[in-house]
């Protein structure tokens, strides 16, 4: 057994694609790399005892596992998505909502009695509207308070930047007597 070896994945002599070097099958072939399990954990052993870097390493990795210092850079999914002008919606839970009044309302088609259906489709029917008002209407102003009310600014610094463009006008009304 070479030990000298720092190679945890070895090429299938059957298949020739990528498995583990201790492992006792091809995980692509099922190809017996090692005659039983005993032989392949004894040479494992051995192998990681050679080396002090090799004392994390597991029998069925392909490659050393890294460290903290090794993983690289963390990326902001959220804030990689803002700068590609992306809109990531927030969670919400009334998406739930209104399947659960979509399910009410699937229920009043099944054959009770009709009071019954009617009562069902009233009720899913409300569940139904209250979780799309709540989610479009209510969280989404929630969420973006200041929409409106930047789009209405640019608008007015726009206008007046603009030589030459139509200015608002102030009308008065006066009482006459």
């Amino acid at each position: 057994m070479d030990v000298s070896n720092p190679a945890l994945a070895i090429n299938c002599p059957t298949c020739g694609l990528l498995t583990a070097r201790f492992g006792l099958y091809c995980h692509n072939c099922g190809y017996a790399i090692w005659p039983s399990s005993r032989f392949a954990s004894a040479a494992f052993q051995a192998w990681r005892d050679a080396d002090a870097a090799r004392r994390d390493c597991r029998r069925f990795d392909l490659e050393p596992p890294h460290g903290p210092e090794d993983q690289g850079e963390v990326v902001d999914f959220e804030q990689k998505a803002h700068e590609l002008g992306i809109h990531m919606p927030p969670p919400s839970s009334y998406p739930i909502i209104i399947c659960l009044g979509l399910f009410f309302m699937a229920l009043a088609a099944v054959p009770f009695g009709t009071p019954a259906r009617i009562v069902l489709a009233i009720l899913g029917l409300a569940v139904f509207l209250f979780g799309v008002i709540g989610w479009v209407v209510v969280e989404d102003t929630r969420h973006f308070p200041g929409f409106e009310a930047a789009s209405q600014g640019a608008h007015t610094e726009a206008m007046a930047a603009a030589p030459g463009a139509a200015q608002p006008t102030e009308t008065r009304v006066e009482e006459v007597n």
